[in-house]
């Protein structure tokens, strides 16, 4: 029981990192690319890659939080509009899906690790998303439950005590 709160609680705070690091709560202070002057793209002006395969590996198919646990350390991916977030272990890396004839996880680590810099989708089922790393790293992932939990209480109480003392 003990280790399925850890479990939980890791996920839930994995959960958490992976949604400020997509939603921009968080910035390298690096904007050296920009050297046009021009604004930055946004997901809408540039859409995100698709390219079909028989592996299920095109960038529609991959959005939403995927989990696991590779060597020992904890793992997560989070993909939404194009965009790319992974957490694994200490290290905590963005970036985008970019189009190389498959799609391709193309991202940078804020601590500057590595192992995880360019990703390509093996196999996707819409469960399980196996993702191979250039760094040499295979991660085996899973589609984690959508929304918010189900089982929550429902019948709380509907009206504020009147009989309570003053003073």
């Amino acid at each position: 029981m003990h280790k399925f709160v850890r479990t939980g609680a890791a996920a839930a705070g994995l959960a958490v990192a992976l949604t400020l690091t997509l939603t921009g709560c968080g910035s390298s202070g690096d904007d050296s690319d920009n050297s046009t002057g021009k604004p930055a793209p946004t997901p809408t002006d540039s859409a995100p890659a698709s390219a079909g395969s028989d592996s299920g590996a095109d960038a529609a198919s991959v959005e939403g939080t995927w989990a696991g646990v590779t060597d020992g350390k904890s793992v997560a991916v989070a993909v939404a509009s194009g965009q790319v977030a992974v957490v694994a272990g200490e290290h905590v890396c963005q970036g985008t899906i970019e189009d190389m004839g498959k799609p391709m996880f193309s991202v940078k680590c804020g601590d500057g690790d590595t192992e995880r810099t360019m990703g390509s989708i093996e196999s996707n089922d819409g469960k399980t998303l196996v993702i191979s790393w250039s760094g040499g790293t295979k991660d085996t992932l899973k589609k984690t439950a959508a929304g918010l939990p189900t089982n929550l209480p429902t019948n709380f109480p509907t009206s504020l005590p009147t009989d309570l003392p003053t003073g």
